[in-house]
């Protein structure tokens, strides 16, 4: 039987048939679309559809849907009346075995009357009521034991387990039967138990609240597993740094996490367990805390160094430049390499300073080289412009001898030829050497 009886249906219909026809432009739409409700609740099995739900399939589309026909399909879907399931059943099963199965099903109004009268008949029922009793009971006080006295998570998913079958036992028992004869039931019985209201009542308050004990207890280990991890990534994230930014952000995760698990819930197992691995977590921030002074005095050399660098670098722009700046440039680039030196190696920072420091000797080299090709450049210069004063001194002397002045001429154009290019001296020892090359291929006409 569906949720919708096929009197109720009926009822409906007939009023969704009459509100779609006062409506000439939209009536046949909502018909369509109630009609297809109702139908869904008539094939659904479970419990009868409510005043709300039957309400709901047309509120919206009929809301002169009447008030009267509503109530009268509520009161029309409902189960057969008690008298003609008692004549189905016996028809169906018939004889005692009929009868017996009827008086013990759960409808207050069959078995009142036969637990004043009869209650030997109910003895299924008795029957059962006490293996759910039991089973209630002993599940109750397994999943109590699990639950306060757990020693790891894994007794929570086992309690959790228990739980649910003692809420099932529990469910299963007439709760209104025994509220009302308690008495007669125990001394047909014979039990020896006192199963009331009150003690189903604290049964149940106790499922509750382990219930609500367990989803904590879940939750904080989910968080400290959320935590421990994020620890781990810290110290891991630390290790692996190889830059004073990178150092700093391992260091504020790794003391969030250490946060984190000082705010999982102490009364929790969870929580038992995060102070403990609280204590390692910061003994071992705290170990770190020497690491990390260290760290950052190497991080204050190696952003020192790279300054330095970064003044050699821009004084080097632009080249030629005279041998002063040149020396400038190198004791810019020795002043980088000193404070790389002095990272140790047992440091962090370690790597990265040794990486650095071959990058600035390298520099330093290139400008040891220039230098000194601007200062032998230079002094090749002035050699030859002192050969060229002395050669016109010469050219001056009438005892001066032609071949001896192409000697000298010779000299000078080889002290010109010896000035490097890309020297301050360059430019201007081309000139002196294109007027001496003249002056020779002149003097050798001759």
């Amino acid at each position: 039987m569906g949720r919708l009886t096929d009197r109720a249906f009926d009822i409906l219909r007939a009023e969704v048939d009459k509100c779609a026809a006062d409506d000439a432009i939209a009536g046949a739409v909502y018909r369509g679309m109630v009609m297809k409700r109702l139908e869904k609740l008539r094939s659904q099995n479970g419990t009868f559809a409510s005043i709300e739900e039957i309400r709901d399939t047309f509120k919206g589309e009929f809301p002169n849907f009447s008030e009267q026909v509503l109530k009268a399909a509520v009161k029309a879907n409902r189960a057969p009346g008690l008298f003609d399931k008692i004549i189905l059943a016996g028809g169906l099963l018939g004889g005692a075995a009929g009868i017996i199965w009827l008086i013990n099903l759960p409808f207050p109004m069959i078995r009142w009357p036969v637990a004043k009268t009869m209650p030997i008949l109910l003895l299924p029922s008795f029957i059962s009521m006490d293996y759910n009793y039991r089973q209630a009971i002993a599940l109750v006080e397994q999943s109590d034991q699990l639950v306060n006295k757990a020693t790891a998570a894994a007794d929570f998913e086992y309690g959790d387990t228990k739980v649910k079958q003692a809420q099932k036992h529990l469910d299963a028992l007439p709760i209104w039967f025994l509220g009302y004869y308690p008495q007669t039931y125990c001394s047909f019985f014979g039990c020896t138990w006192r199963f009331t209201v009150d003690e189903f009542q604290a049964a149940r308050k106790n499922i509750g609240r382990m219930d609500a004990q367990i989803f904590q207890q879940k939750n904080a280990f989910i968080e400290l597993d959320r935590v421990e991890q994020t620890l781990n990534a810290a110290k891991q994230q630390y290790q692996q740094a190889k830059t004073a930014t990178d150092r700093q952000k391992a260091s504020g995760n790794w003391q969030s996490a250490i946060d984190q698990l000082n705010q999982i819930p102490a009364e929790t197992l969870a929580g038992k367990t995060a102070k403990q691995k609280l204590q390692a977590a910061e003994r071992d921030f705290q170990a770190m805390g020497g690491i990390a002074t260290g760290s950052v005095r190497a991080d204050n050399l190696i952003e020192a160094a790279k300054e330095f660098a970064l003044s050699a670098a821009v004084a080097s722009q632009k080249p030629p430049h005279p041998a002063t700046q040149w020396e400038q440039i190198a004791g810019l680039w020795e002043e980088g390499i000193n404070r790389l030196k002095m990272v140790p190696l047992d440091n962090p920072g370690y790597l990265d300073a040794q990486t650095k420091l071959a990058q600035y000797q390298k520099n330093l080299g290139i400008t040891q080289i220039r230098l000194q090709a601007e200062k032998d450049s230079a002094k090749a210069l002035q050699e030859a412009k002192n050969l060229l004063a002395s050669l016109q001194n010469n050219l001056n002397s009438p005892s001066q001898n032609p071949r001896n002045s192409l000697g000298q001429l010779q000299e000078i154009i080889n002290q010109l030829e010896s000035v490097k290019p890309g020297t301050t001296v360059y430019p201007e020892s081309q000139k002196w050497l294109q007027s001496a090359r003249k002056k020779q291929q002149e003097w050798q006409k001759k």
